[in-house]
């Protein structure tokens, strides 16, 4: 299993609100141009539909576990993905993480291709986190 991970100061709750809604997506993933059939406002368990990248692309998803404030899961073709919110022990801030479980030689291709990408969007993310909470939203 592949793991992704950045700090920021913002709370779990700003965290889990852009990682968890499909309409807040675009915010911090500029590639994600949209997304339907996956729940509203956030994340549902057993929702089916997609995300579109690139404004074009539409790629199948299935959200396959939803832990509220804490964590959700999507199965997107063979790869499974974990998107983690973990308040620290000291309560002054919030790890984002991203799990990439692949079968066999695809975790290294991913590890290899969209494994930056997503340390990239982690730490994207947590910038957003901070600046929304700046912005008092």
């Amino acid at each position: 299993m592949l793991r992704y991970e950045a700090h920021t100061d913002a709370s779990p709750d700003t965290v889990w609100a852009l990682l968890a809604c499909p309409t807040r997506w675009s915010s911090w993933a500029p590639h994600m141009r949209g997304a339907w059939g996956l729940g509203w406002p956030q994340v549902r368990e057993g929702a089916m539909g997609a995300v579109r990248l690139f404004g074009v692309v539409p790629v199948p998803a299935r959200i396959s576990r939803v832990n509220p404030g804490e964590s959700w899961a999507w199965q997107v073709g063979l790869v499974t993905i974990d998107h983690l919110v973990e308040p620290l022990a000291d309560g002054r801030g919030t790890v984002v993480a991203v799990a990439i479980d692949a079968p066999g030689p695809l975790e290294a291709v991913v590890a290899r291709t969209y494994g930056p990408i997503v340390q990239g969007l982690l730490e994207r993310l947590a910038e957003v986190a901070l600046e929304t909470e700046a912005a008092g939203g």
